[in-house]
C-alpha cells in the first residue's frame, strides 16, 4: 500500500497556505501582510501589479493555525471528491474565480482587508451538493445547505466580529452559480470483466 497524491490542486492549496504561514511564522514575519491580504477599499493600487496579484493571493494568507485548520479542515474533505467529480483543472479555475470575485468586491465595497480561504470552503460547499444533480432538478441538499450557511451567514453578518461574512456569502453564491452552470455529468461504473 502506497500513499497517493489523490487531489493534486486541492493538495497544493492546502500545502503553499501551510508553507506561507510557517514563513510568516517563523522567518519572514510580514509575508502574509503584503502578498496575501487583498487591501481594503481606498488602498488598492491599480498600477500595482502587486495589488493584482493579491486579489487571488489572499486565499493562500491565513492569520494563524486555527483560522487555516478550520478553512482546510473542510477543503480537504469535500475538494477531493470536487476534484473527482469537476477534474482538476475545472476546480482549480472554480477556485481562481472564487478568489477574484471575493478579492475584487472586498476592495470595492469594504474598507478592511481580506484575507483566507473561506470564500473558497463556501464555494466548495454549495458545489457538493449538486454532486448529484439531474438536469430539471434543483437538489434539496442544495437548498437545505443554501438556508442553513447561507442563512447563518446573513444573521452573522449584522454582528461586529473579523469574520468576513461577505467572502462566505460570495464564495457560496460562486459555488451555486459554478453548480447550475456546469454540472457534473454522471459517471457510469466500469463493471469487472468477465473471468
Amino acid at each position: 500500500m502506497r500513499i497517493k497524491y489523490n487531489a493534486p490542486v486541492v493538495l497544493t492549496f492546502a500545502l503553499l497556505s501551510a508553507v506561507v504561514l510557517l514563513l510568516n511564522h517563523f522567518f519572514l514575519r510580514t509575508i502574509t501582510d503584503n502578498w496575501f491580504m487583498v487591501p481594503g477599499k481606498g488602498a488598492f493600487n491599480r498600477q500595482s501589479i502587486h495589488s493584482w496579484i493579491t486579489l487571488v493571493s489572499h486565499v493562500i494568507g491565513h492569520a494563524d493555525w486555527n483560522h487555516l485548520i478550520n478553512n482546510f479542515a473542510l477543503i480537504l474533505m469535500i475538494g477531493p471528491i470536487l476534484e473527482v467529480t469537476y477534474g482538476s483543472v475545472s476546480l482549480f479555475i472554480m477556485i481562481f474565480i472564487t478568489s477574484f470575485v471575493t478579492g475584487a468586491l472586498n476592495v470595492i465595497f469594504f474598507r478592511t482587508s481580506l484575507m483566507g480561504a473561506s470564500g473558497v470552503v463556501f464555494m466548495m460547499i454549495l458545489l457538493a451538493s449538486f454532486t448529484n444533480f439531474r438536469e430539471g432538478e434543483v437538489p434539496l441538499t442544495f437548498i437545505l445547505i443554501l438556508v442553513l450557511y447561507l442563512g447563518r451567514e446573513l444573521f452573522n453578518s449584522f454582528n461586529s466580529n473579523n469574520i468576513s461574512e461577505f467572502a462566505h456569502i460570495v464564495g457560496g453564491f460562486c459555488g451555486s452559480l459554478f453548480g447550475f452552470l456546469n454540472p457534473p455529468t454522471p459517471r457510469v461504473k466500469k463493471r469487472p470483466a468477465p473471468q
